[in-house]
């Protein structure tokens, strides 16, 4: 398993990882429309994808045989706000449910985001994310550290993203929509 950074022929194929992995995951089920689901699932993570591509770092997990089986992408600090284009298709793309991403929490501009990390489902447990978090993780050091900010709905990731160094800044459990816990680690920066 190779895990690189994608260049933009990359970017359908990490799409496509990423909406499988979250096909049936709490959060994009509750923000996304049902009416064609896994075509509007897709499409969302290629924009959030090009955006990161743009303005932060992604990364991927291929095989030899060039499978892409796991994403990790990651927003820079100070990025700037996305075209209007992309916003106007966000908004089509979650439809009646765009109200449903109002939850955000304050942007840190000084921080990363791990906007997304996804492995395919049949090849998750294999060790994939954490490889892909430490990959992550590196890239952010060599380009000077500093905090990284993250969002999540499942209890698992939380486990995941504390073995990396996160701690919970809050919680806000389940109600009407997902829980959502909101972490934060620091990475130091890589000294000469």
């Amino acid at each position: 398993m190779e895990i690189r950074l994608t260049d933009p022929t990359d970017l359908p194929l990490a799409a496509d990882v990423l909406a499988d992995a979250f096909r049936d995951y709490a959060w994009t089920r509750y923000i996304i429309p049902e009416e064609a689901y896994d075509d509007r699932l897709r499409a969302l993570q290629l924009l959030y994808l090009e955006y990161a591509n743009d303005h932060g770092l992604v990364g991927i997990a291929a095989g030899k045989d060039g499978e892409v089986d796991g994403v990790i992408a990651l927003v820079a600090p100070g990025a700037p706000d996305p075209a209007p284009e992309a916003v106007r298709r966000v908004v089509e793309l979650h439809g009646d449910r765009i109200d449903r991403l109002s939850h955000a929490s304050e942007v840190d501009a000084q921080a990363w985001r791990l906007e997304t990390l996804g492995v395919r489902r049949s090849r998750q447990g294999a060790g994939l994310a954490s490889a892909l978090l430490s990959f992550a993780d590196s890239l952010v050091a060599v380009r000077g550290g500093g905090p990284v900010t993250l969002e999540t709905s499942d209890p698992r990731n939380v486990r995941l993203y504390e073995r990396h160094g996160f701690g919970v800044v809050s919680h806000e459990p389940a109600s009407r929509r997902p829980p959502v816990w909101r972490m934060r680690a620091v990475i130091d920066a890589d000294r000469p």
